[in-house]
């Protein structure tokens, strides 16, 4: 040990290297003590050496524990080190070597079996643990199997001979076959010993793989059916039903085949199936030329391809040096190589084909062949096929030629011999289109050519967009073909040039005859329909105008026989339909939001049924909802109600009624079209009314008369109690109510009408002005406005200069004042100021329609109109007065009314009836001469005249004007009809109050008057009504009527029968619900008032929040009615002062 370790007396440091032979045990000890080495003869024991190992450490540590505090040599430590680990290396280099160079030889079998002396035991190291096994457990396994091997002794106890083991030289018969079964497991992956020898032999550990094993049990008895496992078919769910995703196949159904799949129906029987790679393989057969038919086989070839490589990209740079491709060996009559291409299409042959071999000769699935000694990179990847199709076959062409001499022209056209005439043809169109283009040099992809010549071999000669696409240089040759005079650089480039040039002239000359044969054609096809349609409409116009003028004819019959039969048929049971419809001009109608409800605000012409003789069918302009039928139901019904006082006593009137909507409001919701129109289209609801009216009297009652109430009166052949449509408008115009008045000789307001011109416009208000010098504002309206839309005002008194100078001068005239000489020269003073005065404070009342003054007034030119003098006073009150010309000419005054105003002084929102303003004498007298006015024109039918009244300031006479004159049925008169239903009372013209029949009281016994006891006081039957149908509050809409009414009864807001006061509402609206009329009855004006003003801030609250209040006209019609009660309080007071 001491030529190993070094001196064992010195001192060595070596702290912790005895843990790392830690696991080497005494048995591995004794066993490896027996191993030698066979090859030299020396005998190196390696477990002697690191038994020395471990004996020098722990000497080494028990001298370090008993020098205790002692110094060490550092020095000494570094060479004990040195040398330990330059004795180790060696010793362990040399152990290495002799055990990789040992040879082992595997004892005798026989000796193995029968010598108890002689036991192999190996050890085995355990690759995961990186510890060897224990020794003892497999001895002990190993010497039990062997003692089971050993023959038992007989019953003799015979012992036989032990059977001497001879070593013989070199590996045994039996270690010689086990060597070869293991290398053949090695050799074999799918060996089950594979990973054993791997293991034993090399030291290699694969990886465990467990695979399941089937273990199949055995039978003794031969078996009866199949042995094998039934193969998987396809389920039932998916043979059923077709839509189905079908299985996955495994991997072991696949190796069975497709046809065995396709059987089982894993695989539809219509499915496409396409095999990647394809077992079918094309190839093209080789064609052998005749020279070379009896050419001897070469066998050497082989050999000559071994110096030889795959490289496409060295095919460009050299292919001269590229050498010639042998023959294959088993061809021994031909030596000609076949040539293939995805192109390719047929299978070409050349005799004279040239013996130096070019790229387009070669296999197409080989790459073109150079020396090795030419590249030394890593060997290159397989082209794609459309890639080396670009460089099988190209060729060029030089100016204009095709170099047929060429190799590659020659290859070419031996690939393409059977459709070499078409592509010929091609060839030289392409030629023709270099030449004509002057292009030096171009080079032509063949198989591009090809292609391009199938296509077009049978069709029309391709563009040059189609040639230039089998160009290589394609982006060079469009170059030079897009330059401007390049195809006048030819051989016939003047030629060309000059045929252009005619080519041209003649494109433009005739071109230009055909635009203007075009033009020319289309204007006579212009005046030719021009002309058809001129001649259709004309007949159109024609058969209208017959049409109409025999509908008016007709009218005119039916009202002569009306007027003789008009006292029968008041006397005996008639039918009344009311079409409340509003025939005004088509502007109009678009200016006026909600038509159709504007149409409906006359729901209460129903109550005509209060006559007993008379039945009502009303056409209702829009839909009514069930909801707003019953309400009039329950409304209706209470007539009987209303006659006996009894709330209980009420009866259905639906016998008495018919509510009738058209048809055709559905087909037109956008044209703004008025109600007699609409029931113009709309047959069924026209059939209904004349089913409804056969056999009884019956007439129209229309609103403002339009030309298809003459049609449907023709169609229903009842009379219209109504003034001709075209009447109507004429003297219900501005202009026309004019004439009447001053027909009728009744007191007008200064005024001018039938004013069409902006000179007459000046004149007509400067002579206005200066004879009415009391007059502060003027107003100018529209002939055809309706209900104060069309209205304009100037406050011309303040804005004149020379006001102050013409108050003068009419002072001094006095009297003579009215003479045409003392006006004139404040006329011309006046006259020179009116342009400038209202092109500055002239403002239209309704802006939403007429932005300012210019658009006012060019309607107001357009149409015409009236210049219109206001009242000179502060204080004025509009009355309205209905009436009722009957067909024999008798005038009946019906109701009359205080107008109520909202929006604007100049419209009429509310009423309350009976008017309280002017004495009834004067306004009786006055719309008796209005009514003899309009019967000589031969008006009939219903009619309303506006009036106002006031304190002259000058005389202090109370004055009343008429103003207007609407000849169509108002919504004040109907609200009339209504009050009159609800208290079953009558209006006394001669008083112009309106009483209702006392309450019945029951029979009381007569007591003697006592002295100084006043008389009871007979009950108040007078009755003051206010009444409006244009309520509007856009809150109403999320308020539903049920809930509306209670709400109503929750404050107290009803109709009381018994006492016939109250309130009552008309339902103008079903679905949006924002449109309302109301109707509240008191005993007195006062208390009317303040009623229907409460309902209203009621109804405002309860439906308005603080950050939701809506629009709405409740506001200004309070404010209104808040001013109207203190002008009937001081006139109380001043009548109880007189």
């Amino acid at each position: 040990m001491s030529d190993i370790w070094g001196d064992p007396g010195r001192p060595t440091l070596l702290p912790k290297l005895n843990d790392t032979y830690q696991d080497f045990s005494q048995r591995e000890i004794n066993v490896f003590k027996e191993d030698v080495d066979f090859n030299g003869g020396n005998h190196v024991k390696m477990p002697v050496i690191l038994q020395g190992v471990q004996d020098d450490i722990r000497v080494l540590r028990e001298q370090i524990a008993n020098n205790k505090g002692g110094t060490i040599s550092i020095s000494d430590l570094e060479s004990a080190l040195v040398k330990t680990e330059e004795g180790l290396q060696a010793k362990t280099e040399q152990v290495i070597s002799q055990y990789n160079n040992q040879v082992r030889t595997l004892p005798n079998q026989e000796a193995n079996r029968f010598d108890n002396n002689v036991v192999a035991i190996e050890t085995t190291w355990d690759m995961r643990s990186q510890k060897s096994a224990d020794p003892r457990k497999i001895s002990a396994r190993f010497l039990g199997r062997e003692k089971m091997r050993q023959p038992q002794a007989s019953r003799s106890n015979a012992l036989l001979p032990k059977r001497q083991s001879v070593q013989m030289p070199g590996p045994t018969p039996g270690q010689q076959a086990k060597h070869m079964l293991t290398l053949r497991a090695v050799l074999d992956p799918h060996s089950n010993m594979n990973r054993q020898a791997l293991n034993d032999n090399f030291g290699i550990q694969l990886p465990l793989i467990n695979t399941k094993q089937h273990s199949r049990p055995s039978y003794s008895k031969p078996i009866i059916g199949t042995t094998i496992e039934p193969l998987a078919v396809l389920p039932k769910a998916n043979r059923v039903d077709a839509q189905l995703a079908p299985p996955p196949i495994s991997e072991e159904d696949a190796r069975k085949g497709i046809m065995s799949l396709i059987e089982r129906g894993l695989i539809p029987p219509a499915a496409q199936l396409t095999l990647d790679p394809s077992p079918v393989r094309n190839r093209i057969a080789p064609l052998h030329e005749p020279q070379i038919k009896h050419k001897p086989p070469q066998p050497e070839a082989v050999s000559l391809l071994s110096g030889v490589k795959l490289d496409p990209a060295t095919m460009k740079n050299d292919v001269s040096k590229m050498p010639a491709v042998p023959p294959h060996p088993k061809s021994a009559s031909s030596s000609i190589t076949e040539t293939r291409t995805p192109s390719a299409k047929t299978r070409v042959t050349s005799s004279s084909m040239p013996q130096v071999k070019t790229p387009a000769t070669l296999k197409t699935y080989e790459m073109p062949i150079q020396p090795l000694d030419a590249y030394y990179g890593p060997p290159p990847t397989t082209p794609a096929s459309g890639d080396f199709k670009q460089l099988s076959h190209r060729f060029a062409i030089q100016n204009g030629r095709t170099r047929d001499s060429s190799s590659e022209f020659i290859a070419f056209k031996q690939h393409y011999c059977l459709t070499w005439g078409s592509i010929v043809t091609m060839i030289k169109h392409i030629e023709k289109m270099l030449i004509s283009y002057t292009i030096p040099v171009a080079f032509v992809n063949g198989d591009r050519l090809a292609d391009l010549a199938m296509e077009f071999e049978l069709e029309k000669p391709p563009s040059i967009d189609d040639m230039l696409s089998v160009i290589i240089n394609r982006e060079d040759v469009e170059a030079l073909i897009g330059r401007p005079g390049r195809r006048f650089k030819g051989p016939r480039g003047k030629d060309v040039a000059a045929t252009r040039i005619q080519s041209s002239w003649r494109m433009f000359r005739d071109r230009s005859e055909y635009l203007d044969y075009r033009k020319r054609k289309w204007a006579s096809g212009v005046i030719a329909i021009s002309w058809i349609m001129h001649v259709k409409m004309s007949k159109v116009k024609i058969k209208l105008k017959e049409s109409r003028e025999e509908h008016l004819e007709n009218f005119r019959r039916r009202a002569r026989k009306l007027a003789m039969s008009w006292d029968r048929i008041k006397q005996h049971r008639r039918t009344v339909i009311h079409i409340p419809s509003l025939g005004l001009s088509q502007d109009i109608r678009d200016s006026i939001n909600e038509f159709g409800i504007r149409q409906n605000t006359q729901m209460a012409r129903l109550c005509d049924i209060r006559d007993p003789n008379v039945d009502v069918i009303f056409v209702s302009p829009v839909p009514l909802s069930e909801e707003t039928l019953q309400y009039y139901s329950k409304l209706l019904g209470l007539k009987s109600a209303v006659e006996s006082g009894v709330v209980e006593d009420q009866c259905d009137m639906g016998e008495k009624y018919k509510i009738i909507v058209p048809e055709a409001i559905k087909s037109f919701p956008a044209h703004r079209m008025c109600l007699s129109s609409i029931l113009k289209y709309s047959p069924r609801t026209l059939k209904r009314i004349q089913h409804l009216i056969k056999g009884c009297d019956a007439y129209i009652v229309t609103g403002v008369p339009h030309k298809d109430d003459l049609a449907i009166a023709d169609y229903l052949d009842v009379p219209i109690l109504s003034p001709e449509p075209e009447v109507a408008h004429l003297y219900s115009t501005k202009s026309g109510c004019k004439r009447i008045f001053a027909s009728a000789n009744v007191e007008v307001p200064p005024s001018e009408f039938d004013v069409y011109s902006i000179g007459q416009l000046h004149e007509c208000l400067a002579q206005l002005v200066t004879e009415n010098l009391t007059v502060k504002r003027w107003l100018f309206k529209l002939d055809d406005g309706y209900d104060g839309r069309g209205i304009g005002y100037c406050d011309i008194a303040e804005h004149l200069e020379c006001y102050q100078w013409a108050l003068k001068e009419s002072r001094r005239y006095g009297e003579k004042w009215s003479k045409k000489w003392a006006q004139e020269a404040a006329y011309i003073k006046i006259h020179a100021e009116i342009p400038d005065v209202l092109a500055k404070h002239a403002r239209p009342v309704h802006s939403e329609l007429y932005e300012d003054w210019s658009k006012f007034l060019d309607a107001f030119l357009s149409q015409g109109g009236v210049i219109e003098a206001t009242p000179p006073s502060d204080s004025i009150t509009t009355l309205t007065v209905d009436l009722l010309i009957e067909p024999t000419g008798r005038a009946n005054v019906i109701c009359m009314g205080d107008q109520i105003h909202a929006e604007t002084p100049f419209s009429c929102w509310g009423v309350s009836m009976p008017q309280s303003s002017v004495e009834p004498d004067v306004l009786n007298a006055s719309c008796k001469k209005v009514a003899e006015a309009c019967k000589s024109r031969g008006i009939i039918g219903y009619l309303s005249v506006d009036f106002v009244t006031f304190i002259d300031p000058k005389s202090n006479d109370q004055k009343l004007w008429a103003l207007d004159l609407s000849l169509h049925y108002s919504d004040s008169l109907a609200m009339f009809q209504l009050m009159s239903y609800v208290s079953n009372g009558k209006l006394d013209l001669s008083t112009h109050t309106f009483n209702v029949p006392p309450p019945k009281q029951e029979q009381k016994k007569r007591r003697r008057r006592l002295a100084g006891q006043e008389d009871e006081q007979p009950p108040n039957t007078s009755r003051y009504a206010v009444m409006s149908t244009r309520l509007l509050h856009t809150n109403l809409a999320v308020v539903h009527y049920s809930v509306f009414f209670q709400m109503c009864r929750a404050h107290g807001i009803g109709y009381d029968i018994k006492e016939k006061q109250g309130t009552v509402f008309t339902l103008l609206d079903s679905f949006n619900r924002e449109n309302l009329g109301m109707l509240t009855l008191g005993d007195n004006l006062q208390g009317a008032l303040a009623t229907f003003a409460r309902n209203m801030s009621i109804i405002h609250q309860e439906i308005s929040a603080p950050n939701m209040q809506g629009e709405t006209n409740f506001k200004l019609a309070i404010k209104d009615i808040e001013s109207i009660l203190g002008t009937t309080v001081e006139n109380a007071e001043d009548s109880d002062v007189a």
